[in-house]
């Protein structure tokens, strides 16, 4: 009986160790690229607190384009993680050269169409005039990154099926640096450059993607990314592969597209409450972000590794993924939710000046920590769920999800009168339901594991 409970035990830490070499680089560039952006709209608070619901009003909807093509690479990620554990290299660089040679092709369509439309967007999202011109100078200079976004998602998939993320880190400490040095000159004017505020927050983004992109590039010839292909293989890549990864990753992509609307119909309802709601709301987010950003990574080892699972057969490696991902999950929840409730006066007022919001909203960052641990559960579950073969159940959840957050979104703010509250309410009550369900649908997919 103590050896069967070693065995389990040497398992489960090997499982866990085996998430951490996947995610741990991950969580380190993104905590600080949103490290980065938390100081980007301190820097643009303290200007002027306008500029945070104009950064509100842009981001969610330019997010939606970003994690759409992002998303799109999820069936190539679990394809190619599948043939890696059954084996299969020849099918792995197929599908691997491909993605690199079509996956840039989406994100030009993409960026046409916010150089056209952009405005008429942010009609249909209820900006009211007084941020209109706030919102159109941050997006003419923030527009050149969704060109990034192909090249961008197509290495981070090879550096991730190869269990080799540090390359990820070095570009996400680039990229973070760089950004804070030229908002802190171009936003304030320092250094000798003219002060450009939200503007100058733009350009400086932009800037520092494009050069911490190039710190990508100086590992791609490493022996350690084991799903990279050859030159020949990208220049000579049939489009075939791409559409048939295309078919998993359109479900994934519909997925972030379905979140996205009901993020920006909620956005639109906090536009109706006033001009300072969605600058709110965006400030007590960046703080679950912070957290969100950790899980996602131990999500992208889910997947990964469930996937490796599912190509080589192995039940137990699965689950035993799964579960040691969202018990690391629920435990970076539960230090933040400690953090948020000792003193939120304390970090809303790195965010704003304005005494009223520090002193009223501090409840608000419990209500979103105590939310991260449904959120976490979707995040992972659905993760596994992906990794298994199935990236259809999770776009089905999540539209039911959207669905479901808009109707109590608007019902409590317009019928029950709350305010920027009900919207949080909202929040809590899809994230919670939908992870009821997927942990069922997980615990479906073990129990018939074949």
């Amino acid at each position: 009986m103590k050896a069967v409970e070693e065995k389990n035990k040497e398992k489960k830490e090997r499982y866990i160790n085996s998430i951490m070499k996947i995610a741990f680089p991950l969580i380190l560039s993104n905590a600080i690229s949103q490290v980065q952006m938390i100081i980007d709209r301190m820097f643009l608070g303290q200007v002027d607190p306008l500029y945070m619901s104009a950064i509100g009003n842009v981001n969610s909807p330019m997010w939606t384009s970003m994690s759409f093509c992002f998303a799109i690479t999820a069936g190539a990620s679990i394809l190619i993680s599948q043939n890696v554990g059954a084996g299969n290299m020849d099918k792995v660089k197929e599908y691997t050269s491909s993605m690199i040679k079509w996956n840039n092709l989406p994100c030009l369509i993409i960026f046409l169409c916010w150089l056209l439309f952009g405005e008429k967007i942010f009609a249909l999202l209820g900006v009211s005039e007084t941020l209109m011109p706030y919102c159109m100078a941050y997006l003419k200079y923030f527009m050149p990154i969704i060109l990034l976004i192909g090249l961008e998602g197509s290495m981070s998939v090879i550096m991730q099926t190869s269990n080799y993320t540090m390359p990820l880190l070095v570009f996400g400490i680039l990229r973070s640096g760089i950004n804070i040095v030229l908002d802190y000159a171009l936003i304030f004017g320092h250094f000798g450059l003219p002060a450009l505020g939200i503007e100058g927050a733009a350009i400086a983004t932009t800037i520092a993607e494009y050069l911490g992109l190039l710190s990508c590039l100086v590992f791609i010839r490493s022996e350690k990314l084991i799903t990279r292909p050859s030159l020949k293989q990208t220049i000579h890549a049939s489009a075939k592969p791409y559409l048939s990864s295309l078919g998993m990753g359109v479900n994934c992509a519909m997925e972030e597209l379905a979140w996205n609307a009901g993020n920006l119909v909620i956005m639109r309802i906090l536009n109706s409450i006033n001009d300072l709601a969605a600058g709110i709301y965006g400030m007590v987010f960046s703080v679950e972000i912070l957290v969100v950003v950790v899980v996602a990574s131990f999500g992208t080892a889910t997947m990964i590794l469930t996937g490796e699972a599912k190509g080589k057969n192995d039940r137990d490696q699965y689950s035993q993924v799964v579960k040691s991902a969202y018990g690391l999950s629920a435990l970076v929840a539960f230090v933040m939710l400690i953090i948020c409730f000792i003193n939120p006066e304390r970090i809303l007022s790195l965010f704003t000046k304005d005494t009223y919001i520090i002193e009223t909203c501090g409840y608000l960052l419990i209500l979103v920590c105590v939310n991260l641990f449904g959120k976490s559960a979707n995040i992972i579950c659905g993760s596994g769920i992906k990794g298994s073969g199935d990236t259809k159940w999770m776009l089905y959840t999540q539209a039911f999800g959207t669905v479901l957050v808009v109707t109590c979104a608007w019902i409590m703010v317009y019928v029950f009168k709350l305010g920027i509250l009900g919207v949080f309410v909202a929040v809590m009550i899809d994230e919670g339901l939908r992870a009821i369900i997927n942990f069922g649908k997980f615990g479906k997919v073990v129990k018939c594991w074949n």
